[in-house]
């Protein structure tokens, strides 16, 4: 005769470590609270974090324009007053649009970079208020959009550009969209703007908007060309991307993934209270960093 011996299933003593989480959830709960902080990042930086960046950058770009007017040392050409060609980035001028409240400081070139901290000078072209066509470029979106409205200008609007050389003014005489007529070339001697932006939903650039304006104060004196018209890279032509490898992009990704993992990693073994006191900060840091690093690889014009 045989007796059926029950056993019951053994239970954790009290004090006995919980069985730990494998390494693959690890990397999985880092990579979905790595993909959270980077959403939330991007979205904090479109629409709050990095207007707030341009207009620290105007702040800093207008200083520094109003003190080279003041000593004459402004630049009125593609070069500065040792001959070099000025640095993307460089205060030129001030565009100011009363009928869209828009004053902005104009940088010198159009690429992404340049371009986030407000509009742009096309380097092969001359600057505003000499002779021949000047074209500026601008976001419509990002980066507190500040071409976002430039559709709303209407034929006869007027608007000034102060330069080195003075104020220049223009009157629009025309929108056009891809696919409309360009206007007639602008006669020798005379001086013409082409404001530059983006067309379509915010943040998703789809084509290009010029509006056309005709110089209509006194033409400023206009010095040789050095950059040829047509010559610019890629990275400077309307909603161009940057280009070659954003290795700081990499680096930041590869920095908050890491945090991310340690974080899952630290919730189990050390608690969620000192995770969330040491981690929440640092990720928040990675991933803002991540985002701002993200928005740079929009064209330049959305």
């Amino acid at each position: 005769m045989t007796v059926a011996v029950q056993t019951t299933p053994r239970r954790a003593l009290p004090g006995t470590p919980a069985r730990s989480v494998p390494a693959v959830r690890h990397l999985a709960r880092g990579a979905l609270l790595s993909l959270a902080a980077l959403l939330l990042g991007i979205t904090a930086q479109l629409l709050f974090l990095s207007g707030v960046q341009e207009r620290a950058a105007q702040h800093t770009a207008y200083d520094e324009l109003r003190s080279a007017l003041a000593l004459g040392t402004a630049p009125v050409s593609q070069t500065d007053q040792q001959g070099r060609l000025l640095a993307p980035g460089s205060p030129v001028a001030l565009i100011d649009i009363p009928s869209l409240q828009v004053r902005q400081v104009v940088l010198e070139g159009t690429d992404s970079a340049v371009l986030t901290d407000g509009p742009g000078h096309r380097r092969d072209t001359p600057m505003p208020g000499q002779a021949g066509t000047s074209v500026l470029m601008g976001r419509a979106a990002a980066y507190g959009g500040p071409f976002g409205r430039l559709a709303d200008l209407a034929e006869g609007d007027t608007f000034k550009v102060t330069t080195g050389q003075g104020k220049a003014t223009y009157r629009v005489i025309g929108v056009r969209r891809a696919g409309d007529p360009a206007p007639a070339a602008v006669a020798p001697g005379k001086g013409r703007l082409v404001l530059v932006t983006a067309t379509g939903p915010r943040y998703m650039a789809d084509g290009v908007l010029r509006v056309d304006a005709e110089l209509v104060s006194e033409t400023f004196q206009t010095p040789a060309a050095v950059i040829r018209p047509g010559t610019l890279p890629e990275a400077e032509q309307p909603l161009a991307s940057p280009a070659g490898v954003p290795w700081p992009l990499v680096m930041w990704l590869q920095a908050l993934l890491v945090a991310s993992v340690a974080a899952v990693w630290t919730w189990h073994r050390w608690g969620r209270h000192q995770t969330w006191i040491v981690f929440v900060p640092a990720v928040a840091v990675l991933g803002l960093q991540v985002a701002t690093r993200t928005t740079e690889l929009l064209p330049n014009l959305t």
